[in-house]
């Protein structure tokens, strides 16, 4: 397993510049970023049930509330009913470590890998194997930005990834990716399909959102004052 590089930073900005700016409250302390490693990220799942993502050295917490969570499980569904007859490869869902360019770890919240990348049709034993998706898949959340997803989007392209998918649940709408800078906009009504990686995939973009609920619209309910009783004294 890859011990990791360790990695040095002057500032605090030109850590989270290197991130691609994450909010703060996704990056451990512990270890001191730039020193994290492999056995780092097994172990917070191992132990804490959290996903970490390593990035230059760095742990970098993997987020997802309920509806991205939903919505990966119904992707991994709709690519896994598309392979029933062709049986290309594997799907996997949101908690598939791969490394990548023999240093970062990255989590798609959906992959699917062919069987042209595992030798014998064996499965490596490694949690984290040197394993490039052929297809990877990311559903948006809120604390993802724009920097992030973009360098992320080079890593997996360097890396061979042929295909990515940003799944963005606020718009209902699919940017697919053939390269770090070409993708088109699918809105709705348009047929989703991964010609050259999963032949014969056809779902229109509103299969994926339209057995997952909205969110609530408007601020979260107030919760309710606390009664407090007060002693008062007798009138004399």
């Amino acid at each position: 397993m890859s011990t990791g590089v360790a990695f040095h930073f002057e500032t605090v900005g030109e850590l989270l510049k290197r991130l691609g700016n994450v909010p703060p409250h996704r990056i451990r302390m512990q270890p001191a970023p730039g020193t994290a490693t492999e056995c780092d990220v097994i172990a917070l799942h191992d132990r804490h049930n959290r996903l970490f993502e390593l990035v230059d050295g760095t742990l970098v917490e993997k987020t997802m509330g309920l509806r991205e969570s939903m919505l990966a499980a119904w992707i991994v569904y709709l690519l896994q009913a598309n392979l029933q007859n062709s049986k290309l490869g594997l799907i996997a869902g949101a908690d598939g470590m791969v490394r990548l360019l023999g240093k970062q770890v990255r989590i798609p919240d959906v992959s699917f890998i062919s069987w042209d990348k595992l030798p014998g049709r064996k499965l490596p034993r490694e949690p984290i194997p040197d394993l490039v998706p052929d297809l990877a898949v990311e559903v948006l959340s809120e604390s993802n930005t724009k920097a992030e997803m973009e360098r992320k989007l080079k890593e997996y392209f360097l890396a061979g990834v042929r295909l990515v998918w940003l799944v963005d649940p606020n718009k209902q709408t699919v940017e697919v990716f053939t390269a770090p800078d070409e993708s088109r906009v699918l809105a709705e009504a348009d047929l989703l399909t991964a010609n050259g990686v999963l032949p014969g995939l056809m779902v229109t973009v509103r299969s994926i959102f339209e057995d997952v609920p909205g969110e609530e619209e408007g601020p979260p309910p107030a919760r309710p004052a606390k009664s407090r009783s007060r002693k008062r004294g007798r009138k004399k």
